[in-house]
């Protein structure tokens, strides 16, 4: 997958949909991952907020790693927050209540070479 992009127009997640952030990828950290849309929709809460599930795994268990899942309401670089962060170097399936219109992953640091698949849940 390429890297973070705002001139690229983000694949939207909608309700159901799966969408990988990163797909058995070696990135550099400090890197982001592609970013995607969250629509809204019909039966979210009244401020919109929405359960996003999100999961790490790696080809192998790296010694260390620090991926975090951020949030914003403006596709922007700058914008993005982080709202959740995994450090479990077997991988994880971690849930968080997110009011945002975009979401992606970063890797923020990992020590020992292992390809890291990063899925996104609507």
């Amino acid at each position: 997958m390429p890297n973070y992009n705002s001139s690229a127009a983000p694949a939207a997640l909608y309700p159901g949909d799966l969408g990988f952030a990163f797909n058995a990828e070696s990135p550099t950290p400090p890197q982001s991952s592609v970013q995607f849309a969250l629509p809204a929709f019909t039966g979210a809460t009244a401020d919109q907020s929405r359960q996003i599930s999100w999961q790490t795994s790696f080809s192998a268990a790296p010694s260390a790693v620090n991926v975090v899942l951020q949030a914003a309401d403006q596709d922007a670089d700058a914008s993005y927050a982080t709202v959740d962060t995994s450090t479990n170097v077997n991988g994880e399936r971690r849930q968080a209540l997110v009011r945002a219109r975009f979401l992606r992953a970063r890797l923020v640091s990992q020590t020992g070479a292992a390809s890291l698949t990063v899925t996104l849940g609507a």
